[in-house]
């Protein structure tokens, strides 16, 4: 069975999501980043990813996979059926990618110095008014739509979902009115709540 290791709001939050999303088997290992990243399992993060962080999705075979954006396309080719996903080799799977990558470099990433004691406050005012303008992208392009690729909800999705979240944990900043009913739309399905639930966060 596929086992995934994951942090309470960290960016694992979206391969959960897509795992719940797929119908796929699954365990949870929940990392404790306060206790040294030791696992639930008893082991410390690193002995499992050398990477040091999560997510990481144990396989059946004993192959590890790192990276969000490319764990999620991984479980949604899973389950061609639940349609997280368009069909490998097709040009609509290159705007999935474009999309997961935008995501994972220019809010993912674009966040973090938010997080960083390190970071002073006139770079972290810099920081905001930038990824402001990542996020008004994407509201431009939900334009007409329910989810970044209309009435269908794909794994980009959910790892919007998490880059959501993580604005308004770092800046307190509400969301427009637009992104608040895309998010209104993510947080309502019964993966999404389950894989809240299961994470003990709301």
């Amino acid at each position: 069975m596929l086992k995934l290791f994951y942090a309470p709001y960290a960016c694992s939050i979206s391969p959960h999501i897509a795992l719940r999303e797929a119908g796929v088997a699954f365990d949870l290992d929940r990392v404790d980043f306060k206790q040294g990243k030791m696992t639930s399992g008893g082991k410390l993060l690193k002995e499992i990813n050398p990477k040091g962080y999560v997510p990481a999705l144990l396989l059946d075979n004993g192959e590890l996979l790192t990276e969000g954006a490319v764990i999620v396309q991984y479980i949604a080719d899973l389950n061609p059926q639940a349609h997280l996903a368009p069909a490998q080799g097709t040009f609509e799977r290159v705007r999935l990618q474009e999309w997961l990558n935008y995501i994972a470099t220019e809010l993912h990433k674009g966040l973090s110095p938010l997080f960083s004691a390190q970071a002073n406050e006139e770079y972290k005012s810099a920081v905001k008014e930038k990824v402001a303008t990542r996020l008004a992208f994407v509201e431009a392009r939900l334009d007409g739509r329910k989810y970044l690729f209309g009435d269908q909800f794909t794994v980009a999705d959910g790892y919007m979902f998490y880059a959501m979240r993580a604005w308004h944990r770092a800046t307190n900043s509400e969301l427009s009115t637009r992104m608040k009913e895309y998010y209104a739309h993510i947080v309502e399905r019964p993966a999404v709540i389950a894989a809240l639930q299961a994470e003990g966060i709301q």
